[in-house]
């Protein structure tokens, strides 16, 4: 199956900080058993800190890099995804959507 986008989004906020979101439905696979490829990031270009949620690193599944910690985390559905990194980056920053 070839990937079909299902939200991709690039921003910058506070002329500081890079935010990009991108979900893709992949079709299920070993890799990939909910048929979902994600990656949401958010770059601090000043300071060098990161937020990243993705799933594309292979026998690793969705995983959470706040900096240089990585924490296992679930893909419930494209929504929980997205609000739970709204959560963890524009909340703490004052950005209000």
């Amino acid at each position: 199956m070839k990937a079909c986008l299902r939200c991709y989004v690039k921003n910058m906020i506070l002329n500081r900080y890079v935010v990009e979101l991108s979900i893709h439905e992949v079709g299920k696979s070993a890799q990939y058993p909910d048929g979902i490829k994600s990656g949401l990031v958010c770059k601090d270009l000043r300071e060098g800190g990161m937020v990243m949620m993705d799933n594309h690193h292979p026998n690793k599944g969705p995983h959470l890099h706040l900096d240089e910690v990585e924490t296992a985390d679930d893909h419930v559905s494209d929504e929980k995804l997205i609000e739970n990194f709204k959560s963890l980056v524009f909340r703490p920053l004052g950005v209000k959507r």
